[in-house]
């Protein structure tokens, strides 16, 4: 890190000291609930084309520092670059969201022609982006986590259940673990390249973690973030990595708190002081505003910041949502919430 790097306050938290206010930034930032990013949507011609095109996706992972004054830039992109780049075939459904060819078994997985270059364009966004943010804005880079993006390219959508990849995990666990070892090869490499073309610290989304349980959680969630933390610092020894694990319970939360990253990201609806009870000092936490509190606005939210800030004062921690914001959000209420976490 350089020593402008070290004087961000995202950093300084994942360095494991206890910064307050504590500083915040949202998943989603750049979106749908800014008219700008609308806007910007409409000139790209789809969403897939706004993630490739560097100089519309830097202008999009800017306008939220610019209207909100965030403490951390997330990169616009999304997690399902990764199987595209793997070769399979991804396109989105307005209204519906995104749609893959299934990757189904040992035959499937092989007939794909693997292409990384295709990831380029998203480093150059990153290279637009680094220069224009203010010099105590952290960047992050993220990618999907190896389970998550899994489910995806197995069922070739979003299931409520992950019932396929389940299925898939337990009738052909080889067939299962080849795609995730892909999954991890290739997210080592692109996250490597996030941090050289000048990411500050990267997070890995494991949006559907909380499917899993037990074994099959420690297998499929714990240890490819595990290969993946570890490909990253062979290649960059300091690199900060957050982990968020959506949505699981205590005994898996347990089980994930072995990864070597310096903070977990914890849902809406899960306790803070237990999380902290569970994953001890050692790492910072990340969370956890209902983002329905968000679209609720005035008292509902205050209090709920409050609930927030009580449980994290004293101790490492980077306010955020529990999970996205959500595109009806109204712009006065997130100037409410930045305005009283600012405050303490």
């Amino acid at each position: 890190m350089s020593e402008a790097g070290e004087r961000k306050s995202v950093l300084k938290v994942l360095g494991g000291e206890a910064v307050w206010p504590p500083p915040i930034w949202l998943m989603r930032q750049a979106g749908r609930h800014l008219p700008e990013y609308r806007e910007t949507r409409a000139k790209a011609g789809s969403f897939l084309d706004l993630c490739y095109d560097p100089a519309l996706a830097a202008e999009v992972t800017l306008q939220p520092i610019r209207r909100f004054g965030y403490d951390a830039a997330i990169l616009f992109s999304d997690i399902l670059v990764v199987p595209q780049a793997l070769g399979q075939s991804l396109w989105f459904v307005e209204g519906e969201g995104p749609r893959l060819d299934p990757v189904a078994d040992r035959a499937a997985l092989d007939a794909l022609r693997p292409d990384l270059s295709r990831l380029d364009p998203i480093y150059e966004t990153i290279r637009r982006v680094r220069p224009e943010l203010p010099p105590q804005t952290t960047f992050l880079g993220f990618c999907g986590a190896p389970w998550t993006v899994a489910t995806y390219m197995v069922a070739g959508r979003g299931t409520r259940d992950q019932g396929p990849a389940r299925s898939a995990a337990a009738g052909d666990p080889a067939f299962f673990q080849a795609v995730i070892d892909r999954i991890v090869e290739a997210s080592i490499h692109y996250l490597v390249a996030q941090f050289r073309a000048g990411v500050d610290a990267v997070q890995i989304f494991d949006s559907w973690a909380g499917a899993l349980q037990g074994e099959d959680f420690r297998r499929w969630c714990v240890e490819p973030v595990e290969r993946i933390v570890a490909g990253i610092r062979r290649e960059i020894p300091d690199a900060p990595v957050i982990a968020f694990p959506r949505g699981v319970a205590a005994p898996e939360l347990a089980l994930a708190a072995a990864l070597p990253v310096q903070a977990f990201g914890i849902g809406q609806g899960a306790d803070l002081a237990a999380a902290r009870d569970v994953l001890g000092e050692r790492v910072a936490l990340q969370g956890n505003l209902d983002p329905d509190a968000l679209i609720a606005g005035g008292e509902t939210l205050d209090r709920a910041i409050d609930a927030v800030l009580a449980a994290a004062r004293g101790r490492p921690h980077i306010f955020n949502l529990g999970h996205g914001i959500l595109p009806e959000t109204p712009i006065p209420h997130v100037e409410r919430m930045l305005a009283r976490v600012r405050a303490g």
